[in-house]
């Protein structure tokens, strides 16, 4: 079994970090000068010169590579200093391969915090039900880069924090951004 590195692109990344998802395609990425990745390798994939997720070769579709994650790193990723992953799937060696896997965060496993996840819009309708069609209406329309999400540690509501797009957003229209 094989050991792989590749770089996923930024439009895909962007999205991916949106999603919990189980797999990801990577387009393009089944083949590469160095070789093909086979089911049940092991792949570690890069984004802004970090490793971000450890995955498994599921199966190769066409040019295309279908990995499912079996670690992700999203909020915590580790630097793939070293590791020059480029335009396909790059074998990394073994030792440096185990080395940045082992720093990937594991699954959560007892005293894993518990969030309360909200997003709450002001909807005008003739009936609850019309006001629900219209809110799920509104989340595909709008989604992530638009709507602000509010998570906060479950029974300490004063730490609540908004995020769009996965990221935290300040929603307060009377602070001014000191970045000005």
């Amino acid at each position: 079994m094989a050991q792989w590195a590749v770089i996923i692109p930024a439009d895909q990344w962007a999205t991916e970090r949106l999603f919990h998802n189980e797999t990801v395609t990577m387009p393009g990425a089944a083949t590469s000068p160095s070789g093909a990745v086979a089911p049940d390798d092991e792949v570690l994939l890069i984004a802004d010169d970090h490793v971000v997720a450890l995955a498994r070769a599921a199966k190769a579709d066409g040019d295309d590579l279908v990995l499912t994650y079996l670690r992700h790193a999203f909020d915590s990723p580790v630097a793939a200093a070293g590791l020059a992953a480029g335009g396909g799937p790059v074998e990394v060696e073994a030792q440096q391969f185990r080395r940045l896997a082992a720093a990937l965060a594991g699954e959560p496993g007892p005293g894993t915090p518990t969030w309360l996840v909200s997003l709450a819009l002001p909807i005008e309708a003739a009936t609850p039900a019309d006001a629900v069609r219209q809110f799920w209406t509104h989340v595909v329309e709008l989604g992530p880069k638009e709507l602000p999400t509010y998570v906060w540690p479950s029974g300490d509501e004063l730490a609540m924090q908004a995020f769009v797009l996965g990221e935290e957003a300040n929603q307060d229209p009377e602070e001014e951004d000191d970045d000005d």
